[in-house]
């Protein structure tokens, strides 16, 4: 991931079940990122949906893990980025609470986060829609303000 760059993130339940099984869930989800990400990212959009998610954000910092501990023998997991890094621990986190709370067992999410660049302005104004949108399309909510 590359520094002050805007990026829609997404993900899903692994076979397309829901991450999101109680309201209480969704909180602590926003907690989780908020603790492992708040310093690394800014969030201009998100939706959570009961099997997936979006965020539309901006890298703050992106010093890799590397620059971070000066070693030179680290193997290719230990070179992410550090909001990669955190990304990746928040997920873990996230799963791992899932997983005691509900007595499941297995991945949580279908494959790594997804992550898309945006390109420029028609493309950030098209990914805002599509985020706020979302629910909407789902029939979950009558209107984007809801």
């Amino acid at each position: 991931m590359v520094e002050n760059q805007l990026y829609h993130i997404y993900n899903r339940g692994n076979n397309r079940e829901n991450i999101f099984f109680d309201d209480e869930n969704y909180l602590f989800f926003l907690s989780k990122f908020n603790y492992y990400l708040k310093d690394k990212v800014t969030v201009y959009a998100y939706c959570l949906m009961p099997n997936h998610f979006h965020f539309l954000l901006k890298v703050n910092e992106c010093k890799t893990h590397l620059e971070m501990t000066k070693e030179l023998d680290l193997n290719d997991k230990e070179k992410l980025s550090q909001v990669e890094k955190s990304f990746r621990d928040f997920f873990i986190s996230y799963a791992k609470s899932i997983n005691k709370s509900y007595s499941r067992t297995g991945s949580l999410f279908q494959y790594k986060f997804k992550r898309k660049p945006i390109i420029d302005e028609s493309h950030l104004i098209n990914i805002v829609a599509y985020i706020h949108l979302n629910p909407v399309r789902a029939g979950l909510v009558k209107g984007a303000e809801n």
